[in-house]
C-alpha cells in the first residue's frame, strides 16, 4: 500500500533539503547491489530523522537496525561535538557496506557500529538516550521498546519504522499474518503505556514517535 502517490512523494523530496552527495551514493549503491533495498531509509525519510536529529541535539544516540547505514547517517548529522550514535545490526556484509560509507563520512568517529544480536547488546550499553530508532526485526519490536525505555532520558525520543506494515494493521485480526499481528500489539502496547506519549505519523511505511514522560 502506497499512502501517497509516487508523484506527491517526489514532489515533496524536490521540496525538502537535498541528499548529500554521499547519501546519494549510498542510496544508488544499495538500489543496485543490495537484497531489499525497500529496506533503505530514503530521501525523505532521512531528512526526517536528520531534522528530528538536529531539533534534538542530542549526545547519545541508539539505532537498532543499521542495514547499509543510510538511516545512521541522517540522525548523526545532528549529534553534538562530542555526541555518539550506537548502531546495531548482526548482518555482516550490510555491516561492511555501512562502515565503508560510515568512513567516509564527516562523523566517522561518531558512529560504532556494533555486530550482533540487539537483545544481547542493548542491556549491556551503559548509555542514557536522546534518541533511540528501531528498524529491525519487527517481531522483537515489544522486546526491543522494553529493553530500551528505561535507557532513554526523560524527554527523550524513540522512533519506530514500519509500524503500518503496508497498511496490513487494518486487516481483521483473525486475516492478519504473524508479522502484522505482532505490530498491531506493538502499536496498542505503546499507546496504553503512561511512560511516553505517542504519535504515528503515515510517512512511508509508518513511523512511530514517542517521547519519554
Amino acid at each position: 500500500m502506497e499512502f501517497i502517490s509516487e508523484a506527491l512523494s517526489l514532489y515533496c523530496e524536490h521540496h525538502s533539503e537535498a541528499e548529500s552527495v554521499l547519501l546519494q551514493e549510498l542510496n544508488r549503491e544499495t538500489h543496485l547491489k543490495v537484497l531489499s533495498p525497500r529496506m533503505l531509509s530514503g530521501h525523505l525519510q532521512g531528512r526526517f530523522l536528520s531534522f528530528i536529529s538536529q531539533l534534538k541535539q542530542p549526545k547519545y544516540i541508539l539505532e537498532i537496525g543499521t542495514y547499509t547505514g543510510y538511516s545512521a547517517l541522517c540522525l548523526a548529522e545532528g549529534l553534538q561535538e562530542e555526541g555518539i550514535l550506537i548502531t546495531i545490526d548482526p548482518n555482516e556484509e550490510t555491516n561492511a557496506v555501512a562502515k565503508r560509507y560510515f568512513d567516509k563520512s564527516a562523523h566517522k568517529n561518531k558512529i560504532h557500529l556494533m555486530q550482533g544480536q540487539a537483545g544481547e547488546i542493548i542491556p549491556q550499553l551503559k548509555q542514557d538516550f536522546d534518541i533511540v530508532f528501531i528498524d529491525a526485526d519487527k517481531r522483537n519490536y515489544p522486546l526491543y521498546f522494553d529493553l530500551v525505555i528505561d535507557k532513554v532520558k526523560k524527554g527523550g525520543i524513540i522512533i519506530v519504522d514500519n509500524v503500518l506494515w503496508s497498511g496490513k494493521v487494518l486487516q481483521n485480526e483473525n486475516e492478519m499474518d504473524t508479522d502484522t499481528k505482532i505490530i498491531h500489539a506493538f502499536n496498542d502496547k505503546v499507546n496504553t503505556d503512561v511512560r511516553v506519549k505517542t504519535l504515528l505519523l503515515p510517512v512511508r511505511d509508518g513511523l512511530l514517535l514517542l517521547i519519554k514522560n
